[in-house]
Order: structure tokens, then sequence, then C-alpha cells
């Protein structure tokens, strides 16, 4: 099943909101991504539905091993992305923007050599 990247960059949300606060609520996604209220219970619900997270009757949300899956490889791919454009000197904030961008669209085949580069740039290899 294909999943979109609004869907991806909301699983990546509670990924994030998760590491950093122990618990995600629904209310901790509209504050992390700036969205509405009703967006995020919208979306919540779409990604209930498809198996990507559960929610308790307190309103904690958990990944699911599937949006577990999900976030981890989108929230990978930024972290990496984000690194890689500060290592070519773009100011931290702009990098993280356009990891954002990049992230949900570049190949599996690409990143990996992404990422095999940036591991030899900073152990400063000469074979670039």
């Amino acid at each position: 099943m294909e999943i979109h990247e609004s869907a991806e960059d909301y699983l990546e949300s509670i990924l994030v909101v998760q590491e950093r606060l122990g618990s995600v609520r629904s209310i901790d996604i509209v504050n992390d991504l700036g969205y509405s209220k009703p967006s995020v219970s919208i979306a919540m619900k779409k990604l209930r539905e498809n198996g990507y997270i559960s929610m308790a009757e307190d309103g904690t949300i958990t990944l699911s091993d599937t949006g577990m899956e999900v976030a981890s490889r989108v929230y990978r791919r930024h972290r990496t992305l984000t690194e890689l454009f500060t290592f070519l000197g773009v100011p931290p904030e702009i990098a993280a923007e356009d990891a954002c961008r990049v992230e949900h669209d570049l190949h599996e085949e690409t990143f990996a050599l992404v990422k095999d580069f940036l591991e030899k740039a900073k152990s400063g290899r000469d074979s670039l």
C-alpha cells in the first residue's frame, strides 16, 4: 500500500514527539507541525483506520509496527539529508526544511549513495 507524503510527515512527527516527550497526544502533533486540531484529528483517524497507529482511551497515540517502520525510515532520511546539507554549508534551519522536502521522493538507491558519500566525507577519505 502506498503511503502519502502527509501521512509520512504525521508518522515522523509522532516518532519525534515520542522521543522528546515519552508519549504522544494529538495536541502534541498540533504543536509540533503547526497544523489545526481538526486537521490532525482527521489525519489520526485515517492513520488509525489504515493500521499505522493505535489510540488509547486517554488519547495517547502509539505507532504500530508498520507505522514505526515508516516513521523510522522517513526520520532516518530526514536526519541524514539534514546532515548532508549542513555539511555542504547550508544553514541548519534551511537544511532541515530542504531535507523534509526531499526525504519522501528520493529513490532508495540514491539515498544509499547519499549515505555512503556522507560517511566517506565525514571520515575525510579522498575516495569521494
